[in-house]
């Protein structure tokens, strides 16, 4: 029997580092996470950008600034916010989860086929490389196959709340996520219970664990929980790693 000097040490967690809601208002509380994640050597991160927002010159050449840098951008939605709900699911959706963010849940096939199209033309249109990622906002993917994905859609992967769409592979990537948003007393302790059990949950598979942070989570509730969780001994991977397209790459050069 082997004593606990003799047991091999289980290796780090590999993690996948993202900032949300990316947009000129919230720019200001963007850079202050990022300066926490540079504290903690958390390398490489994606920052999910809103692109249907107001725009200037400043904030744009921050974003080229961010991306030189080494920041991955993926798309994040149009303008972040739906104008109205798309039938009972989306209202307790909006309720209990997302609020009026989650706006393909507003939307039909088309309607969300033409949103993900038009964020990804708005990254080249302002001289910025073409993200791999797409996220829609609230990780709320709505009405739409992974069939429609592949043949309509440019992105490479997408993110959605139970894991990582891979669309070379054609398949999903069910990967634990983390979250902190805890603006309301109540998600506070819901929060905590979740990111316990999905640390447990990429432990016991050894799976990549999803770190998702919002602009905020650095001054509400659980800001420190979110600290302590960078401080582990983390390996952060890009997103685009888990790509079919990436690995096939790989191999191609390397034989």
């Amino acid at each position: 029997m082997k004593t606990a000097e003799q047991r091999p040490t289980a290796p780090p967690p590999r993690a996948l580092i993202s900032v949300h809601d990316l947009m000129p208002e919230t720019l200001p509380a963007v850079l202050r996470t990022l300066q926490r994640l540079e504290h903690h050597q958390c390398a490489p991160v994606t920052l999910l950008v809103v692109p249907g927002r107001d725009w200037d010159r400043a904030a744009l050449a921050t974003l080229r600034s961010l991306q030189r840098d080494g920041y991955r951008l993926a798309g994040h939605g149009w303008r972040h916010r739906a104008e109205t709900f798309g039938g009972l699911y989306h209202r307790l959706h909006g309720l209990f989860l997302s609020r009026r963010v989650a706006e393909h849940l507003a939307l039909d096939e088309a309607g969300i086929i033409a949103l993900i199209q038009r964020c990804h033309a708005w990254f080249g249109d302002h001289g910025l490389e073409s993200p791999a990622l797409y996220v829609p906002p609230a990780w709320a993917m709505g009405r739409i196959s992974l069939a429609r994905l592949r043949d309509t859609c440019p992105f490479p992967l997408y993110e959605r709340f139970d894991g990582v769409i891979d669309i070379a592979a054609g398949r999903v990537q069910h990967l634990p996520l983390l979250g902190y948003e805890a603006d309301h007393a109540f998600r506070a302790p819901i929060l905590r219970l979740w990111n316990r059990w999905n640390w447990r949950r990429a432990r016991r598979q050894g799976r990549p664990i999803r770190i998702g942070i919002h602009p905020r989570d650095i001054e509400l509730a659980l800001a420190h929980d979110l600290e302590c969780d960078l401080a582990r001994a983390l390996v952060p991977i890009a997103y685009d790693s888990l790509s079919g397209a990436a690995a096939a790459a790989t191999a191609t050069g390397s034989a």
